[in-house]
């Protein structure tokens, strides 16, 4: 290996020039891939929500359905605008009164019940099914053709018009997140390196690896908006320490080692070798996440793995050839760091390890407690600003119709009418249901079969199954409206065993069962998979349950902030943070007790020995962490999509909380365990024992 970084090292130029050439298909390939927008698609496909999306996609040719919200229109305007709409490609179909009845039939000739689903408060509702899937390309340029076509007089509302603003949403902010988050970070290490243009060679590098790991995606065939936005800003975030562990090896051999590209060629052995341990415990936390039946992890977890392994090959290959391009510069460009000293840190531990073991004790309970109950939100339309089109529809639904929400039923086509009428009736008593309605049920009833368009009857009744809409006033997520869909599927079971209950509030529902389950086995696999890594590391039994205890600890101090502040949490946000804090910062912890391991090894006392690994590695550990803060953090207030914002808040919040827990918590714990850890690892009784001989 040794001589292949020579040879490397001496055929630099080389080295930089592949480097940049695989960056053209990796561009090529970032612009190709597909991002999707709709988080839904990402539920299991053995759900009946599932099944029944595509069989309304088979059976009617109808992917996706909004709700059209117009205001001041007469009834014939109404009826030439839902005309107009039928024509715009990709919408299958436009079903409103005024176009069911070709504006012939006044609308208050129907009884107010029926009426007010049509027409209340000076606004007309119609429901507009489109040929394609929620979240297409398709379906998004027909809702912008939609809206244009209705401009100012009405409203889109539904799923795929959310999708379609964050969509733009995302491709507004997606490249400043990036920028936010170099220049925050370029800051951090102008402050704790030694020279200036050190952080743009860090940086370049790292951003070469982005630019291999996106363009790769294209493996994937698509990526959710969630990781196309925070991948690039994660990987800087956890691979940033590979380059300052090369840089600081680097130096070390410069001192020993007269020739510089035999220095390197060291400095890269030695580097490799400190970085895999490192990155396996993140690359541990990522696969965790892949591991989610809710396959929005397998997407970020996939990603990442791929972006710390790529890290770390940058690190390893390009990092190195581009310092010994620019050695020169790099001399002069030289400054002492402008960080301060912080050796007081492990003279304070050493002599408070105590009191630190009180604090550790005494925020135990209360950061576990509200770990365990902070508030979580799943509404999507929570995740947007309430300015965006989307948003304001839902609202206007809300106050005209009292709709919050829409299900869709599908009901075998040969349920008989007495008996949709019967199911009809008991489902329009449960709680928050507005309406309830399907060829029988209405239009059957009011307006004779025979004079309805055969297209409109085809549409609502096909050979296998028949539709129903069910407006509700609830609101997604809630326990309202949880408890209304099992009402309803009870209701919908009982009349067709093989009914399906479709729409955003049923596929919610299971997204919170999903993702509730997704937290115990995420959380399970990467606590264990850490554990065998430290245990095999560090080759002890006690260190890896202190070890894993104190980050825990951390994350749960970070996540009971919410709770006590009265802050939701957007439903994947506990899981994905919990499992990036914990892989990603468990180093620092492995980093002191490496430390604290050797001091006790080659003989110091259990005190000095960590107050000699906290002076040791806090420098360390706070430009790791400061720089981890810097990427994100920047993201999380710039962001207006509350989902990435409060993602990006929380990481960079766990990345301070940990840097505190490692330099003040843990050393009193390894100090206060010296004996139980000198008993359960190899090669530590001998230091006991030592100590034994010396006092007797």
């Amino acid at each position: 290996m040794k001589a292949f970084n020579l040879w490397m090292v001496r055929h630099r130029m080389l080295v930089i020039i592949i480097s940049a050439v695989l960056m053209v298909p990796s561009f090529l390939g970032m612009l190709t891939t597909r991002s999707q927008y709709d988080l839904l698609s990402y539920l299991p496909q053995y759900l009946d929500t599932v099944r029944g999306q595509e069989i309304l996609l088979e059976d009617f040719g109808k992917g996706a359905f909004s709700m059209l919200v117009t205001e001041g229109l007469t009834l014939s305007q109404q009826r030439d605008l839902e005309n107009e709409l039928k024509a715009i490609p990709h919408v299958d179909s436009v079903i409103g009164y005024a176009s069911i009845t070709n504006a012939t039939l006044p609308v208050e000739i129907l009884p107010t019940e029926y009426r007010e689903l049509f027409q209340k408060d000076g606004r007309m509702l119609s429901a507009i099914f489109f040929d394609s899937g929620s979240s297409t390309m398709e379906t998004m340029e027909a809702i912008l053709k939609v809206r244009e076509a209705v401009g100012e007089n009405g409203y889109v509302s539904g799923l795929s018009a959310g999708v379609t603003d964050t969509k733009h949403m995302v491709e507004e902010q997606e490249y400043l997140y990036v920028g936010i988050a170099v220049a925050l970070c370029a800051i951090v290490l102008m402050i704790t390196m030694d020279s200036a243009l050190l952080p743009i060679i860090f940086l370049a590098c790292i951003g070469v690896s982005v630019l291999w790991n996106m363009g790769s995606n294209i493996m994937l065939g698509s990526i959710s908006y969630i990781t196309k936005s925070v991948a690039a800003v994660l990987q800087l975030a956890v691979t940033l320490d590979y380059s300052i562990f090369l840089w600081h090896s680097y130096q070390e051999k410069r001192e020993i080692i007269a020739d510089r590209d035999e220095a390197m060629a060291e400095a890269i052995r030695a580097t490799f070798t400190s970085i895999l341990g490192s990155s396996l415990t993140t690359v541990a936390g990522f696969v965790a996440i892949c591991f989610m039946s809710f396959t929005l992890g397998k997407d970020l977890g996939i990603v990442m793995c791929k972006g710390v392994i790529l890290g770390v090959l940058a690190t390893v290959t390009l990092l190195p050839c581009m310092i010994r391009a620019l050695d020169g510069i790099l001399e002069k460009t030289h400054h002492t760091p402008l960080l301060p000293d912080v050796h007081f840190i492990g003279r304070f531990v050493a002599r408070h390890a105590g009191v630190l073991f009180i604090v550790l004790l005494l925020l135990f309970f209360p950061a576990f407690y509200g770990y365990s109950n902070v508030n979580i939100y799943y509404d999507m339309s929570h995740l947007m600003p309430e300015d965006l089109p989307s948003v304001q529809a839902d609202l206007r639904l809300q106050e005209s119709f009292h709709m919050s929400t829409s299900h869709l039923a599908l009901v075998d086509a040969y349920v008989s009418q007495k008996d949709v009428l019967s199911m009809t009736r008991e489902m329009q008593q449960v709680d928050g249901v507005t309406s309830v309605f399907s060829l029988d049920t209405i239009l059957g009833t009011i307006v004779p079969e025979t004079i309805l368009p055969r297209e409109l009857i085809t549409q609502l009744k096909g050979e296998r199954y028949q539709l129903m809409l069910i407006n509700s006033s609830f609101t997604i997520s809630t326990d309202e409206i949880n408890e209304q869909i099992e009402r309803l599927n009870t209701i919908l079971k009982k009349y067709d065993p093989q009914g399906m209950l479709i729409g955003e509030g049923p596929c919610t529902k299971d997204l919170i069962a999903c993702t509730a389950h997704d937290f115990t086995v995420v959380s399970l696999i990467s606590i264990l998979a850490i554990f065998l890594i430290i245990m095999l590391v560090q080759r002890s039994l006690s260190l890896p349950v202190l070890l894993v205890a104190i980050i825990e600890l951390a994350i749960a101090a970070n996540l009971c902030i919410p709770y006590y502040s009265g802050e939701a949490l957007p439903f994947i946000g506990p899981i994905l943070v919990s499992t990036i804090q914990l892989g990603a910062t468990v180093d620092y912890a492995i980093l002191m007790t490496t430390r604290f391991k050797k001091n006790r090894l080659e003989g110091m006392k259990a005190r000095d020995a960590i107050e000699d690994a906290v002076s040791s590695a806090a420098r360390s550990v706070l430009v790791s962490g400061l720089g981890f803060f810097a990427a994100t953090y920047g993201v999380g207030l710039l962001s207006n999509m509350s989902m990435i914002s409060s993602m990006c808040r929380l990481i960079a919040r766990g990345a301070l909380l940990s840097v505190a827990v490692v330099l003040l918590l843990l050393p009193a714990v390894l100090l206060l365990s010296d004996r139980l850890i000198s008993h359960t690892t190899l090669g530590m009784k001998t230091v006991r024992a030592a100590e034994r001989k010396v006092r007797s």
